[in-house]
């Protein structure tokens, strides 16, 4: 395991592996020790509760609302997403919910309004494939 001065290159690998890999192997050891599992999982907890907190609308949802001219206010969108939060502690899958006079149908566990409908298209008073509503 000599060192080649001429070309300036390493004669073997074990020497290379030595001199690259001893550093980081201590280090990344060092490193894993200073997390206890609890502070992991609740950081986990933490990103996975900022993602889910925020209320979706799917391409259809969208569209519906855009054919339709709904338009949500911030009031509106608070009570919509105060709404579905109420549905999840409920235990709800698929709800409706009922803001004014515009009625949302949402994935409760994926946190997603999955259509709209405005007062006119809500005449009708049908709903199907829901297992709960909220009414705001």
């Amino acid at each position: 395991m000599a060192y080649n001065k001429i070309a300036n290159q390493f004669t073997s690998i074990e020497q290379l592996s030595q001199q690259y890999l001893k550093n980081k192997t201590s280090s990344e050891t060092h490193e894993n020790k200073n997390f206890d599992f609890a502070d992991i999982l609740k950081k986990k907890q933490d990103a996975t509760n900022d993602i889910s907190a925020e209320l979706k609308f799917s391409k259809h949802a969208t569209n519906r609302m855009a054919s339709r001219n709904i338009n949500l206010s911030t009031s509106q969108s608070k009570r919509l997403e105060a709404g579905v939060q109420k549905a999840s502690e409920k235990g709800i899958n698929e709800s409706l919910v009922i803001v004014d006079s515009m009625a949302f149908i949402v994935n409760i566990k994926n946190k997603t309004v999955v259509t709209a409908l405005n007062q006119e298209e809500s005449k009708s008073n049908i709903f199907t494939n829901i297992d709960g509503a909220i009414i705001m």
